[in-house]
């Protein structure tokens, strides 16, 4: 079993800065893409960001320059560093692992809220 465990989310305001962590632990094999995704009230969850093992990275086109997505290989942990931050990344942030064999694993979900 593949556990992930986020933290950092709160509340800020706008302009502010938060970084959240992603801690993976238990039977990791293969780690091929760690990202994070979001899901406001009422709509659909997006990808915000990505990191290929290989080192790439995706970013959804709003947080472009305002957020980071880096790991610690030797920790299994991914993070997130939200800059500038506006009201509209108001959401409920998610962890995803995807592992080379196609396993999918996801946290619990962290809230991140940005008062205007």
């Amino acid at each position: 079993q593949v556990q992930l465990v986020e933290s950092g989310g709160g509340l800020v305001q706008a302009g502010g800065s938060l970084r959240l962590d992603c801690a993976a632990s238990g039977r990791i094999f293969g780690i091929n893409v760690m990202a994070w995704y979001r899901q406001a009230p009422g709509k659909q969850r997006e990808l915000v960001a990505a990191l290929t093992s290989g080192g790439s990275t995706n970013y959804v086109d709003s947080v472009k320059g305002r957020f980071t997505i880096s790991r610690d290989g030797a920790k299994n942990t991914v993070y997130l560093q939200m800059n500038s931050l506006k009201p509209e990344d108001t959401a409920v942030y998610y962890c995803k692992l995807s592992t080379m064999l196609g396993g999918n694993y996801w946290g619990q979900g962290t809230q991140v809220t940005v008062s205007s």
